[in-house]
C-alpha cells in the first residue's frame, strides 16, 4: 500500500531578512485532512512561515513542500493546491460581495459555467447569502472575514493557510467561523492556521508553538499538557510579585508567574508539598486570601517552554561568555 505524503512539510526551513532570523530551522509535518495550530506571540515568525508555504517568499534554507511539492520549485504548482487567507483584508470595498466572488473565480479561471454555482455554494456554506447584494465596505469584520475565506475557497483547494484568521472578530463570528472550518474539515480540508489565542488552539489535533523563528514545542493539546508532569497551583495574595520572590527559596516549588493579585507556580505532580510554600507566604506577612489545584492548561505549557527557552539561552550566553 501506498503511503500518502504529508500535506504539509518543511524541513529546517530558515529565512533570514538583511541578517536578522526570522525563522530558525523550523521542521514539521501535516497529514492529510489534519488541522493544526501555529501558536506564537507578534513577531513570532508566523506570518513568514505561512508565506513561505504559500510560495509568496523564498526560504533562505530548507525545504518546504505541499502536497509533495517544493514550494520553491514548483510554486505555481502549489498555488492551484492551496487557498491563503493573509491577515489584511484584500478584497475590493466597493464591490458586493458577490461580484468579489464572481471577481476571484475568473482570475483563478473557474470555468464561465461553474463559476455562479460557487459562489451560491461558497454563500450558503458561509451563510452570507442574504448579504450577497452589500457592498463590501458595508460588511461587519466577521462578515469580511468570511468573504475572505470564501475567496480562498472559489477554487477548490484540500489545503488552508490561514494568517490569525479571526483577529478583531466578535466572539459570534469567530464560534461561527469555527464550524465553517469544521465543515471544511468533514469534507476532507487540511488546515494550517495561525492564531494568538489559547482557546483556540485547544481546537486544533495538533499545536506548534513558535517562538522567535524557532519551533520550541509540537504535539497534540493533550500530549503537550501531560508531557509538563505537573499541575498548577494558582495562588491569591497580597503582593503577588513578593510572594514570587519568596517562593523561589521554598524546595521543589517550579516556576511562578504573576497575574495581579494571582500567582500560578508550577509544581511537580509527584513531589509538591502545598503547606511548605503556603507556611513561608504567611511568614513573609503576605496574606494568602485562597489557592487551588488544577491541571494546567495550554497557556501554562506555552508559558512554561518559554522559561525553558529564556533558561537555555542564559545558559548558552554564559557558556560562550
Amino acid at each position: 500500500m501506498v503511503s500518502m505524503p504529508p500535506a504539509i512539510e518543511a524541513v529546517d526551513v530558515t529565512k533570514d531578512y538583511a541578517g536578522a532570523h526570522a525563522l530558525r530551522g523550523v521542521s514539521l509535518s501535516i497529514e492529510p485532512g489534519g488541522l493544526f495550530g501555529l501558536v506564537g506571540p507578534d513577531g513570532a515568525g508566523k506570518t513568514t512561515f505561512l508565506r513561505v508555504l504559500a510560495g509568496l517568499l523564498s526560504v533562505s534554507g530548507g525545504t518546504a513542500r505541499i502536497d509533495g511539492l517544493d514550494v520553491t520549485k514548483q510554486a505555481a504548482l502549489v498555488k492551484e493546491r492551496i487557498g491563503y487567507m493573509s491577515q489584511r483584508f484584500s478584497l475590493s470595498e466597493t464591490l458586493t460581495v458577490a461580484e468579489n466572488l464572481l471577481y476571484v473565480s475568473e482570475v483563478w479561471h473557474v470555468p464561465h459555467g461553474e463559476r455562479r454555482k460557487r459562489v451560491t455554494r461558497l454563500l450558503e456554506f458561509s451563510r452570507l447569502g442574504p448579504f450577497q447584494n452589500r457592498l463590501t465596505r458595508n460588511l461587519s469584520g466577521g462578515m469580511k472575514q468570511k468573504l475572505s475565506l470564501c475567496a480562498c475557497l472559489i477554487h477548490q483547494p484540500r489545503i488552508l493557510l490561514l494568517d490569525e484568521p479571526t483577529i478583531g472578530v466578535d466572539p459570534v463570528s469567530r464560534r461561527d467561523f469555527w464550524l465553517i472550518l469544521y465543515d471544511l474539515m468533514q469534507e476532507g480540508s487540511t488546515i494550517l492556521l495561525s492564531t494568538p489565542y489559547m482557546d483556540e488552539a485547544e481546537r486544533c489535533g495538533r499545536v506548534g508553538f513558535l517562538l522567535n523563528g524557532q519551533l520550541i514545542a509540537c504535539g497534540s493539546p493533550a500530549s503537550l499538557k501531560a508531557a509538563l508532569h505537573t499541575v498548577i497551583l494558582d495562588v491569591r495574595c497580597s503582593d503577588s510579585r513578593r510572594a514570587r520572590r519568596v517562593l523561589r527559596d521554598v524546595p521543589r516549588m517550579g516556576e511562578a508567574v504573576s497575574f495581579g493579585e494571582h500567582l500560578h507556580i508550577t509544581v511537580a505532580r509527584d513531589r509538591f508539598d502545598i503547606e511548605a510554600g503556603l507556611t513561608q507566604l504567611r511568614a513573609h506577612g503576605i496574606d494568602v486570601h485562597d489557592w487551588q489545584m488544577r491541571e494546567p492548561s495550554l497557556e501554562d505549557v506555552f508559558l512554561s517552554y518559554i522559561h525553558r527557552s529564556a533558561t537555555a539561552a542564559g545558559a548558552d550566553t554564559t557558556a560562550s561568555a
